[in-house]
């Protein structure tokens, strides 16, 4: 494959070796090896700055910069009028569409900033704390930096070419951690954080349009930009209703409980967001591309694909969300500190919500894969709705506690309805995924019964607890849900690797030459659906998708 062209043609031949279909898994496989991977390194150094800047800030800081982030992300997920979405499902050839793309990303991320920097001051007064409109204004200049490089970032989507989005993604938070990390030490406070994404954009953004290699050109068809607004637009007014959903509680808890407070109930989204961060979002990076090739063939091979993608994600989220919900200030007090303790009780819901927005997340890719850009509309503005008035119920009855509360009532009862809803009216079956949630489900439960019992009779000290009461909830959760037969084999494969490493090398003859045996790691910063309160990379463009 030639730089600039799609990996998997709009129209092609099927793959000799397994059928195109066969063929699309395999490079959406191999671009998901790179994403998690990648998004592994990633955040195992976010959280290393997160542990660093939780001791050189204060929780009012964290508050502000949570205000300013809840601006940024709206601005983020309507950024691009829908382009990246747009150019990674196009059915066509890249080049027929990237100058068209260029122009309307550009276009609109430049309106964009323009109209944030005259509302800043009145989002900050909103949201309780005006002191934030500074670090409103360098925060969202990162959403032009997403717009000037939308579409390449699409195109190294569209061929999964994940390794090279996780090389630019790594150098930026390069860029990004130590001048976050050196301004907090000298006393600029949230601005640390804005000018440490803004620079680490700016990094990515370069390396980007490098590796890419997609012919940079501007100019303006018509009839390409109606096609291209007539699939983005409703699927940016879905994303911003997304954005309002992830950030509306930022507005809501900070106005109504000031900046403190707002630091606490932050700090705990952010540890439920590691999940959706390292996995939703290598999920989502080949989520798209991947179902949209897969559109093109059937909806029965899409549905398909749905009910094999669902059951595993849920089988892979659960149980630490189990141990999230059930062991909350163990995994607080031992990471951050006792001074952060208040976080506990609202990590304890805010980890069922973490299941709910992957899932919901994974929908709005299925959906916009097939061409439904309108349902996902429906499907976040219903969410919305219900959403925003129990957040104000919630936070003055019961503080930050009740506003977490809100959150996980809604999703259960109002989200996951809409999305299955969603996607049954798209045309997906969905029956046989709800059959295959089954038994997850119970194995969940059987872990969180495992889990609380054991937490009670173990010492009340932080590490022991989440090692024996959270290990012991997970080895139930996996001896439950996986069938016995891939156990069985997943123990030989690692009986076979260890028998080997104790006979040693060969003493006589050369040693065996082969293909390399380890795959290639993972592309990408954190998703749509993530919200990095705490010090990390900000979400990138590709995210939101």
């Amino acid at each position: 494959m030639e730089d600039g062209q799609d990996a998997v043609p709009a129209t092609g031949v099927a793959d000799p070796g397994g059928g195109r279909a066969g063929e699309i898994g395999r490079q959406a496989g191999r671009g998901l090896r790179w994403s998690v991977l990648g998004n592994l390194v990633m955040k195992a150094g976010s959280f290393v700055m997160s542990l660093v800047l939780a001791r050189l800030l204060v929780p009012e800081d964290f508050g502000v910069y949570a205000i300013a982030l809840a601006a940024s992300q709206f601005v983020l997920y309507v950024n691009d009028a829908g382009v990246i979405a747009a150019v990674v499902q196009w059915r066509g050839r890249l080049e027929e569409i990237a100058p068209t793309a260029t122009v309307v990303a550009i276009a609109s991320s430049a309106a964009l900033y323009g109209v944030f920097w005259v509302v800043a001051p009145y989002f900050a007064e909103m949201s309780g704390n005006e002191g934030a409109t500074g670090v409103i204004r360098v925060l969202s200049a990162t959403n032009l930096v997403y717009g000037l490089t939308a579409v390449r970032s699409a195109a190294l989507m569209r061929r999964f070419q994940q390794d090279r989005l996780t090389l630019a993604n790594l150098v930026g938070f390069c860029v990004n951690a130590p001048v976050t990390i050196g301004l907090a030490a000298t006393g600029a406070g949230a601005y640390s954080f804005a000018w440490g994404q803004l620079t680490g954009a700016a990094a990515t953004g370069v390396l980007v349009v490098v590796l890419a290699r997609v012919r940079i050109s501007a100019g303006l068809d018509r009839a390409v930009a109606g096609r291209l607004l007539v699939f983005g637009l409703p699927l940016c007014v879905s994303l911003g209703i997304e954005g309002v959903l992830l950030n509306a509680d930022s507005v809501i808890v900070g106005d109504t409980l000031g900046a403190a407070p707002l630091g606490f109930y932050l700090l705990a989204f952010n540890i439920s967001s590691w999940v959706p961060g390292l996995v939703g979002t290598a999920v989502r990076y080949v989520a798209l591309p991947g179902f949209s090739r897969l559109a093109e063939e059937d909806r029965e091979s899409l549905s398909r694909g749905v009910g094999r993608a669902v059951p595993l994600l849920v089988s892979v989220v659960l149980p630490i969300a189990v141990v999230l919900g059930t062991l909350a200030p163990s995994v607080v007090v031992l990471l951050y500190g006792e001074r952060w303790a208040p976080a506990a009780e609202v990590l304890r819901f805010l980890a069922i919500l973490m299941v709910v927005r992957m899932l919901a997340a994974l929908a709005v890719d299925i959906l916009a894969a097939m061409g439904e850009t309108r349902s996902t509309v429906w499907l976040n503005l219903g969410w919305a709705v219900a959403l925003v008035p129990a957040l104000m119920v919630g936070a003055r009855v019961d503080g930050i506690r009740g506003a977490a509360i809100a959150h996980a009532v809604v999703a259960l009862l109002v989200a996951l309805p809409l999305t299955a809803l969603a996607l049954h009216r798209a045309g997906v079956a969905v029956a046989p995924v709800a059959s295959a949630l089954v038994r997850p489900l119970l194995g969940g439960a059987l872990a969180a019964a495992v889990t609380i019992a054991l937490a009670h009779v173990t010492p009340d000290i932080p590490f022991v607890r989440l090692c024996v009461a959270g290990g012991a909830g997970t080895l139930a959760f996996v001896l439950f849900v996986v069938p016995r037969a891939e156990l069985g084999r997943l123990a030989g494969q690692v009986a076979g690797q260890m028998a080997g490493r104790m006979a040693g090398p060969p003493t006589v003859g050369p040693p065996a030459v082969g293909p390399p045996t380890v795959g290639p790691p993972t592309a990408g910063p954190p998703t749509a659906g993530t919200r990095p309160v705490t010090p990390g990379p900000e979400p990138t463009e590709e995210e939101k998708r």
